[in-house]
């Protein structure tokens, strides 16, 4: 027999963060089938339009878990050499983020490590951070590059990036952060390192399809507002997105200026003024929150949360993972802490980790269980949605499906 569908799950509740009538998008007693990697049905099951045997190879029963979209972790550094858990240490003994930076710690410590790690090198390394992620839900991965800052190993970074995702079988997107840090040769001459940046790598990465989008630090202790634009600049004239890191640790209106070059995102954001939130909104750039940071930075500024909702600003949730300010290996906790630390709600919480993570990274083909969409999901062992951010930590997802591939699996607890 012909069966129209290669896989059809029973007897599952649904979250598919799409637009039901009831919370999460949930639909109870449901049944979800895809063919060929994508999404083929997406329903109550006594909507199914026959026998469950007659329309799909594989046929199996969910037990009654809950489904949602593959969480998308849209803002890692996930690809570095070394770490810095000194630096940790010496947070706790008082010293602050800038300081430790000054003392040429900081962004440029990994770039020494990650200048002399060779590519399989920088794999090796990488790849249990990303199975960390993909074991808690993970499907889809934003890398950014920014610890090379020269040529060749800004370009050895975005293809380890684009390694993890043929070797793990996930989506990956890709970010040039050439503006992420000064590097120690161009200490006396920012401007050249600005001019190598948007005449030298930026046009060789775009030829060889290395980067997605390009990002920059505009801050204080990176790159200021106007070496921001004439990189972003550079970047849209070669056809490439921009996303920035906006507002970290002072308002310089990055978050405004993301919305000037219509940003994919604005992320961190916890000095943005309500003039640059709404900016962002008639601009359609995401706001990406990275309570990781904020925790590990014990911050105190808040994101102007209220402010992004009035304004309709999309709000996506992501873990930051980087070697000195969020060393974080789990989506699921950075949605608990963007709950307890940011009062989002858990449903904003995973909407962030989903729809807005994808919309946050230009993908529309995943983030929401719907027909035609990539059949990425997330079984879980949970009663309710809500538990994917009350819980502390812990192994909760079931199966993680990438393209209709099991990528993931625990048995039944």
């Amino acid at each position: 027999m012909n069966r129209p569908w290669d896989h059809l799950l029973l007897d599952a509740n649904l979250a598919t963060l799409t637009d039901t009538g009831a919370p999460y998008g949930a639909i109870e007693r449901a049944a979800i089938a895809w063919k060929d990697g994508a999404l083929a049905f997406v329903g109550r099951m006594d909507a199914l339009p026959g026998k469950p045997d007659e329309l799909a190879a594989q046929v199996e029963s969910a037990n009654g878990a809950w489904i949602t979209p593959g969480l998308i972790d849209c803002h890692t550094h996930l690809v570095f050499g070394g770490q810095r858990a000194g630096e940790f240490e010496m947070r706790l003994e008082g010293a602050s983020y800038e300081q430790i930076a000054r003392a040429g710690g900081g962004i440029v410590s990994s770039v020494r490590a990650t200048r002399a790690a060779g590519e399989d090198a920088l794999l090796a390394q990488a790849l249990p951070r990303a199975r960390a992620l993909v074991a808690d839900g993970v499907t889809t991965l934003e890398i950014k590059s920014g610890y090379g800052l020269e040529p060749e190993t800004e370009r050895r970074m975005l293809r380890v990036a684009r390694r993890l995702g043929a070797e793990l079988g996930i989506g990956v997107r890709t970010s040039f952060l050439g503006l992420h840090a000064l590097p120690p040769e161009f200490a006396d001459d920012r401007a050249a390192y600005v001019a190598l940046v948007c005449d030298t790598m930026l046009p060789a990465l775009a030829e060889e399809e290395l980067a997605d989008a390009v990002d920059a630090f505009c801050e204080g202790i990176g790159f200021t507002p106007e070496e921001t634009r004439r990189v972003f600049a550079r970047a849209r004239a070669l056809g490439l997105p921009v996303k920035l890191h906006a507002d970290q640790l002072s308002d310089l209106g990055g978050a405004a200026l993301a919305a000037e070059f219509a940003a994919l995102s604005a992320d961190h954001l916890e000095w943005t003024s309500e003039a640059s939130v709404r900016a962002m909104a008639r601009a359609g750039t995401v706001a990406v929150l990275l309570p990781g940071a904020y925790y590990a930075l014990r911050e105190t500024r808040l994101p102007p949360v209220a402010a992004l909702r009035a304004h309709g600003v999309p709000i996506a949730v992501a873990t930051d993972l980087n070697p000195g300010t969020s060393p974080l290996l789990s989506l699921r906790l950075a949605m608990s802490m963007a709950c307890t630390l940011f009062r989002l709600t858990p449903e904003e919480a995973l909407r962030g980790a989903t729809a807005h993570a994808a919309r946050a990274l230009g993908l529309a083909d995943r983030g929401t269980l719907a027909v035609g969409r990539r059949a990425d999901l997330v079984v879980w062992d949970i009663g309710q949605p809500a538990e994917l951010c009350y819980w502390i930590g812990g192994g909760l997802a079931r199966r993680v499906i990438v393209a209709g591939a099991d990528l993931h699996a625990e048995p039944s607890r």
